[in-house]
């Protein structure tokens, strides 16, 4: 359930895209900072789209830091290395991708998530200590998705609500100020945050149905939209205007959202990936199960 959340590079500025990439190898740092170098191998681009619009929000202008890259060590790369928002969003990279750890051990009695999980276990802790109001949300929000999904839960909205009502909490409780910050500022971004929670867990959904229904596991689109049963191909061609419409439906509320927010600055990256990015993701994943017309992809305005 990481990695959708990303932007669209030909729609951005050269120069806003390099900041993007700042970003993403900031985080890696601070996370490296924070927990050591195997936990940067958890290393997610929606966190760094959270780091971005929480920063966006903050006045100070940010630091870059030049160094080389071991995975691309011919020419150095930039980093942001003064974000307070990049430190809470490490923590948040690391307990999130460990309790996922967690679920692939429980669901598919994973070696590799077993093992992946005991080197961020030291991690998780130290999340706990840090942020143990937050933790609990984790652990309650996580155990109430769990709970419903081993219940075959068959209503989109509900079994989708957890995991929004996490991300948009996560939002709403970054622990440091923000410009005019107010209770109504926080409420927007809680907003934001859960629209787009929604729109995460259903398009990971949709992105593991065919291989769910092989595996004969518990998926959210197959619970609430194949009473009969049918199989992939059959519920894919007749779902997947329902599928796109909920999809479009929490892409809007994300842009809506991000209208009425004032931003201090990079405005323009947060728009590109709540508007281009999240509409090309849905093409995407939408357009690689098309069965019929594989030649037909469109992107829809969610102005």
């Amino acid at each position: 359930m990481f990695g959708y959340v990303t932007p669209l590079k030909m729609e951005l500025k050269v120069k806003d895209y390099e900041k993007f990439k700042a970003y993403y190898c900031g985080l890696c740092h601070y996370i490296k900072k924070n927990f050591g170098n195997i936990p940067r191998l958890s290393l997610s681009y929606d966190m760094t789209f959270l780091a971005i619009l929480l920063d966006s929000l903050q006045e100070g202008n940010i630091s870059y830091d030049q160094f080389f890259c071991l995975v691309h060590p011919t020419k150095k790369k930039l980093k942001i290395i003064n974000s307070d928002a990049l430190n809470y969003t490490s923590y948040l990279n690391i307990i999130l991708f460990y309790y996922k750890l967690i679920d692939d051990v429980n669901d598919d009695k994973s070696l590799k998530a077993k093992l992946a999980s005991i080197f961020l276990n030291k991690g998780s802790n130290k999340f706990k200590h840090h942020f143990s109001n937050i933790h609990n949300k984790i652990v309650t929000e996580l155990d109430n998705l769990n709970k419903m999904e081993a219940s075959d839960c068959k209503n989109i909205d509900e079994i989708a609500h957890p995991f929004a009502e996490l991300t948009g909490f996560l939002l709403k409780s970054y622990p440091l100020s923000l410009l005019n910050d107010s209770l109504e500022l926080r409420e927007k971004l809680y907003t934001l945050g859960y629209n787009l929670g929604k729109w995460i867990y259903i398009i990971d959904a949709v992105d593991d149905l065919e291989k769910d229904l092989k595996d004969n596991k518990y998926n959210p689109i197959n619970a609430a939209m194949n009473p009969n049963n049918y199989e992939f191909k059959i519920l894919f061609e007749t779902q997947k205007e329902r599928i796109e419409f909920l999809l479009l439906s929490c892409s809007s509320q994300c842009y809506n959202s991000f209208k009425e927010l004032n931003f201090v600055k990079d405005s323009a990256i947060v728009e590109n990936i709540l508007l281009f990015g999240i509409m090309n993701k849905n093409d995407v994943i939408l357009n690689k199960y098309n069965l019929t017309d594989n030649n037909n992809c469109s992107r829809r305005s969610v102005n």
